[in-house]
């Protein structure tokens, strides 16, 4: 059988969390790249890691080219695989996540990949820390070098994940997970379910206020997870 439900999970605040190592990486990232001590903190919530990085650099005087934004996400990159030790320890998978993915892969109708604002190699770190990359295919995925939009990554796993099972997804057959706004909004763009998990720093109503199609309180109902999917 093959898939006919695509379902995209946001990482941060909706499948983990790993409170105050954010900027504690491009504090390090930045200075490891550019000379530079990090005084200006951008929102990071719900936004891609081009659009953070261009933030950063143009609030600290920097070139905001392509090859000094990726230049940011290589010591990035760094800065986390320096920590892999601490991510258990400082960070944790929230309720009921492990167990949300776990009960969709048994779903022979289901196939399950990410849109998040994070860097592909952060992503795998992030999710291998508690074993959730085990129930996703990270090659579907919309990843946050790619845009400085959210809802291009969106756009972005929908591709991947059409080339991967030729049969397509349907717009409404594509279901989007998140806990910020920016989640909602980009999958409402592409005429997708959104989701709303407020685990993050919004509400159940500023979800919903954002377009959210669901809100959940968190994901420890395994069983509300599923009946979203009919």
């Amino acid at each position: 059988m093959s898939p006919t439900r695509l379902v995209l999970w946001d990482i941060d605040l909706t499948l983990v969390e790993l409170r105050g190592l954010g900027m504690h990486w491009y504090r390090r990232a930045l200075a490891t790249a550019t000379g530079t001590e990090l005084v200006h903190e951008p929102p990071t919530a719900g936004r891609t890691e081009r659009w953070i990085s261009t933030e950063i650099l143009a609030a600290h005087g920097l070139p905001t080219d392509d090859a000094s934004v990726r230049g940011l996400f290589a010591a990035l990159t760094e800065a986390v695989e320096a920590d892999l030790d601490v991510l258990p320890v400082r960070g944790r998978a929230l309720p009921g996540a492990v167990e949300a993915l776990e009960a969709l892969a048994l779903r022979a109708d289901v196939v399950q990949g990410l849109v998040t604002g994070n860097l592909v190699e952060i992503a795998k770190h992030k999710l291998g820390a508690f074993g959730l990359d085990r129930r996703l295919d990270l090659a579907i995925g919309g990843y946050g070098d790619a845009s400085l939009v959210r809802a291009d990554l969106v756009a972005a796993a929908v591709e991947a994940a059409t080339t991967r099972h030729t049969n397509g997804f349907a717009a409404d057959a594509v279901i989007v997970f998140g806990d910020s706004p920016h989640d909602i909004t980009a999958a409402r763009q592409h005429g997708a379910v959104a989701v709303g998990v407020a685990t993050g720093h919004s509400s159940a109503s500023e979800l919903s206020a954002a377009g959210a199609d669901v809100v959940l309180t968190d994901l420890a109902d395994t069983a509300a997870v599923l009946e979203l999917l009919g």
